[in-house]
C-alpha cells in the first residue's frame, strides 16, 4: 500500500513543532507525497497559534507548491464532553480539512461514558472531517457505538502512526478501531502527525497494521491519488487543482 497524502502535519506556528509549511512541502515533494494537509494545533493547546492564523491560512497559502496540493486545515481540540471545539464555526467552515482530537492538556480524561458522549457529539458536527488519534488509551470509549456513528455521519477515521510511539496502549486500541471501521465500512487515512519535516509520510506502522487485519485498501483514502483528490474536494468544497 503506497500512501500519497500526508493528512496530519504541524509547523513552527506552534511551539512544539520545528519546520515551516514550505519545508514540509519540499520534503513531501521529494518523497512522492502528492497532498499535504496543514493541520495546526488550535488555540486551546498551549503554544498554539491564535484564531487569526486560521482566518488567514486560506488566504495566503497557495493550493499548489512544488507539485504538492496543499489543504489548509486545523487540528481542533475537543474542549468538553458535549463535543465543543476551540475554533468558532465561521473559521472552521473556511478550512479544507478539519481534524478533531482529544488532547491531555486541553481536556482531562474522564469516564468511558463521557469519552463516548464526546465522540458521539463530534460525529454529528458537519464541520469536522477527520477523527484524530482516537486510539489514545487515556480516552477509552465504546468503540462499536462510536464507529457506527462515524459511519452514519461520513467521518474519516485516522490511524495516527505517531501514536504507536508516544501514546502507550494505542497500537491495540487502533487495531480495535480499525476492525470496527472495517465492519461498518468507514473510510480511513494513515497519518504521521509530523512535527518535523522528515516525519512527513512516515506512516509505516499504521499501514502495516491495516494490512495485517486485511483492511480494504479501497477504504484507505490516502492510498490512491484519484481517491484522495475526490475526498479532498468533497471535504473542502473546492476543486483544489
Amino acid at each position: 500500500m503506497q500512501i500519497i497524502a500526508e493528512t496530519h502535519s504541524h509547523t513552527v506556528a506552534c511551539d512544539h513543532a520545528f519546520s515551516t509549511i514550505y519545508e514540509n512541502v519540499q520534503y513531501a515533494a521529494r518523497s512522492g507525497i502528492r497532498f499535504l494537509c496543514v493541520t495546526e494545533h488550535c488555540p486551546a493547546m498551549e503554544g498554539a497559534p491564535g484564531g487569526m492564523f486560521f482566518s488567514n491560512l486560506p488566504n495566503v497559502i497557495p493550493d499548489l507548491m512544488e507539485g504538492v496540493v496543499v489543504l489548509k486545515g486545523a487540528e481542533t481540540n475537543i474542549i468538553d464532553y458535549e463535543g465543543g471545539l476551540d475554533l468558532p464555526d465561521r473559521k472552521l467552515a473556511r478550512l479544507d480539512w478539519v481534524i478533531a482530537s482529544y488532547h491531555i492538556n486541553c481536556l482531562a480524561p474522564a469516564t468511558e461514558e463521557e469519552h463516548t458522549a464526546g465522540w458521539l457529539a463530534v460525529a454529528k458536527n458537519p464541520l469536522v472531517d477527520v477523527i484524530g488519534h482516537a486510539g489514545d488509551e487515556r480516552y477509552r470509549f465504546d468503540v462499536d457505538a462510536v464507529v457506527k456513528a462515524f459511519a452514519e455521519n461520513g467521518k474519516i477515521v485516522e490511524i495516527n502512526a505517531h501514536s504507536f510511539e508516544c501514546r502507550p496502549g494505542s497500537a491495540e486500541n487502533c487495531r480495535r478501531i480499525a476492525e470496527s471501521c472495517k465492519k461498518y465500512g468507514v473510510r480511513m487515512v494513515c497519518s504521521s502527525d509530523a512535527h518535523f519535516f522528515t516525519q512527513i509520510g512516515n506512516v509505516g506502522a499504521a499501514v502495516e497494521m491495516l494490512e495485517e487485519i486485511g483492511f480494504p485498501e479501497e477504504l484507505v483514502m490516502n492510498a490512491d491519488y484519484g481517491r484522495f483528490l475526490a475526498l479532498a474536494r468533497e471535504k473542502s468544497g473546492r476543486p483544489l487543482i
